[in-house]
């Protein structure tokens, strides 16, 4: 994916979830919902911290701009936690609101494409750093290579966990629950 469509696409979800955060009036949440390495303000309404991750867009946008790619995976990285953070907020504000949190099922099944997809890309380059980390003759580099990998496979896991928990909503929505 060019940086460029990274952008656009990071920029409609985070517009979707502006609409829905719209959409509940503004709710109200509790300080203590959020890490505060993920948001640095300390407002008390989902309006303030989506102003935020707006501003992280901001910042992406720039950041590709310049060209500076470890920013740019770093910052959409960061989006990308802030978006998730505000989208689970919502839900628990929707269910201790008793709104429910409805969602086309084509949104649930495109989102479990993307994860999978996601998962597979993980793979191929946990295998590409395995393969330069095995060739690398500079004990260094491999070191730096060995990182990646291990960080690769935090995120590998974290995918997983994730495509585990969307197959489980899924299936518990054909069995009608």
């Amino acid at each position: 994916m060019h940086a460029s469509q990274l952008i656009t696409a990071l920029g409609a979800r985070l517009n979707e979830l502006a609409a829905r955060i719209d959409a509940q009036g503004h709710p109200l949440v509790q300080q203590s919902r959020f890490d505060p390495l993920l948001f640095s303000v300390r407002g008390n309404r989902l309006q303030d911290y989506l102003s935020e991750s707006r501003a992280t867009l901001s910042h992406l946008t720039s950041a590709v701009e310049q060209g500076r790619t470890e920013r740019v995976a770093w910052l959409s990285q960061r989006l990308t936690d802030q978006m998730l953070a505000l989208s689970r907020e919502l839900a628990t504000q929707n269910l201790l609101h008793g709104h429910p949190a409805s969602a086309p099922a084509e949104d649930v099944y495109a989102r479990l494409a993307e994860y999978q997809d996601y998962k597979r890309r993980l793979l191929a380059m946990i295998r590409d750093r395995d393969s330069l980390r095995t060739a690398a003759n500079d004990l260094a580099r491999a070191r730096q290579l060995q990182q990646e990998i291990a960080a690769l496979e935090g995120r590998l896991i974290r995918c997983r966990q994730a495509l585990t928990r969307l197959e489980y909503q899924i299936e518990r929505r054909e069995r009608g629950e």
